[in-house]
């Protein structure tokens, strides 16, 4: 039964009692021998409270805009010549209200806000868990990474090593070579990137996630065209790089140079490319030679043979593939980098673990 502008109302002192709460959380001195435990919980509670806020906000603009006209409605009921009347009608419809709910109770906004100050002040009681972390995570403290290790080493061509070689080495993804990168091991690097990136939220609820991956795409993308991204070097012989064929056009400078070759060398070429490789030896050397430099999809279409349209097509969504691969590469490389605390503290654990087993 709230009017327009009590919502209004409502909204404002709900967020100055947020922004208070904010402040207060912010410059709440946290003892030397305090966990991460704490730090968790008070990262927790400011997001509640962010978030709240920006819904608040959101609420607030929605009204301001008025777009279906109503608060105007309601101020020009307050403001006009009938005011009186509009106000014991509304007074009316309060009566009436609490007649037909006579017990009902209101909770004072304040009451919630004073259980958000108990949490804050008492951080190390047993209702303060915000965080929803297994055992073996040590309420953020540690990476929990055995169902990954597991889709690991079942993966085909990857080396069988034990847990704590893994964990050392689990992120350098730049070592493993392409021919391995297939649809198991995509699916792998999805399975850990949906683990680290949910552990990420929970370990640090205010990093805007959402916006670091937008910016390691737009790294990654950067590095990718240029051939610097770690583990996929860029070919450097144009169009035969693009089909795995072992010419390299670099070496020659002219079509001369190529037509030097042979007849059955420069069909090979043209064959692995997909273009026609018929005409006499300086047809052909002049033909492969203005490949050099250029993608499939930069060639003229009068150059490929009728036969061949499939495998370029093949070509460029194989590219699409690995490129889909190295993105997804790059998103865990940063995570790692985040998460690095946790995961120096596992490899630690599982050391210390390992050494007492032995003795």
């Amino acid at each position: 039964m709230e009017t327009l502008l009590e919502q209004q109302r409502r909204y404002h002192e709900e967020r100055e009692r947020l922004m208070d709460s904010m402040v207060k959380e912010t410059l709440l001195k946290k003892p030397s021998s305090s966990s991460s435990r704490d730090q968790i919980n008070s990262d927790h509670r400011m997001k509640t409270l962010l978030d709240r806020y920006m819904d608040d906000t959101v609420a607030l603009l929605d009204l301001y805009e008025d777009k279906d006209g109503m608060r105007k409605e309601e101020v020009a009921a307050l403001s006009g010549p009938n005011e009186f009347v509009e106000f014991y009608n509304r007074l009316k419809l309060i009566k009436d209200f609490h007649k037909t709910h006579p017990n009902e109770i209101s909770v004072p906004m304040s009451m919630e806000f004073d259980e958000l100050a108990k949490s804050r002040e008492n951080p190390g009681s047993d209702d303060a868990v915000m965080g929803d972390f297994s055992d073996e995570e040590g309420y953020g403290r540690y990476l929990d990474l055995h169902e990954c290790y597991d889709r690991y080493v079942n993966l085909k061509a990857m080396p069988k090593v034990d847990y704590l070689a893994y964990l050392s080495t689990f992120d350098q993804l730049f070592d493993v070579p392409k021919e391995r990168k297939n649809y198991d091991y995509r699916r792998y690097l999805e399975m850990l990137l949906d683990y680290l990136q949910g552990y990420s939220a929970r370990v640090k609820p205010l990093l805007d996630l959402a916006d670091e991956m937008d910016n390691v795409r737009l790294e990654f993308l950067v590095k990718w065209e240029a051939g610097q991204f770690p583990g996929w070097p860029k070919e450097t012989s144009g169009a035969l790089a693009h089909t795995g064929a072992h010419l390299d056009l670099s070496a020659f400078s002219s079509a001369e140079e190529l037509a030097s070759l042979g007849l059955d060398r420069l069909k090979s070429a043209l064959l692995a490319l997909g273009l026609k490789c018929g005409g006499t030896l300086e047809e052909r050397a002049h033909r492969l030679f203005n490949t050099k430099g250029k993608r499939l999809d930069e060639l003229g279409p009068s150059l490929f043979a009728k036969s061949k349209p499939g495998k370029m097509g093949k070509s460029t969504r194989d590219a699409e593939k690995q490129r889909d691969v190295a993105q997804l590469e790059a998103q865990l490389y940063r995570l790692a980098e985040i998460l690095g605390v946790s995961l120096t503290s596992l490899i630690a654990l599982v050391l210390n673990f390992t050494c007492s087993a032995a003795l």
